[in-house]
């Protein structure tokens, strides 16, 4: 009985770390395209070849932008994360990004809901939230 208790001890704390250390180490991946609303994905996105797209009226159902890597894509300007910070359910994001007429930094954070769902906040701007889902692959 001893050994049994003994086992099932060092089975419980194997996992207990696992799960701990799962929690810890495991970054929130923010790959594919995010929308406004997860009901407008379909308008929002499309497929060309290999490759997910804006519609033509993406801005019109609410927008959204496409991560791939480093790259964060929205309509109209294209950003590469410079640095990133995994506070837990929050990822701060510095990125170069360039548009038609400018070039700047922006900062991104954005808070974890779920493993489909994220909270853009703005820095310095108490209250002002923007709720994106992961879409599905067109």
């Amino acid at each position: 009985m001893k050994a049994f208790s003994v086992c099932a001890t060092h089975v419980a704390l194997v996992l207990a770390t696992s799960i701990a250390m799962s929690g810890s180490v495991a970054a929130f991946d923010l790959n594919g395209a995010w929308a406004g609303d997860a009901d407008n994905c379909a308008k929002v996105f499309e497929r060309k070849g290999s490759q997910v797209v804006f519609t033509e009226m993406s801005d019109v159902y609410g927008g959204g932008f496409i991560v791939d890597g480093d790259q964060i894509t929205g309509k109209f300007g294209r950003c590469r994360i410079k640095a990133k910070k995994d506070d837990g359910k929050t990822v701060n994001l510095v990125a170069a990004c360039a548009t038609d007429i400018m070039l700047q930094n922006v900062q991104f954070s954005l808070r974890e809901v779920d493993a489909n769902n994220v909270i853009r906040t703005f820095p310095g701007m108490e209250g002002m939230e923007i709720r994106y889902a992961r879409c599905p692959a067109p």
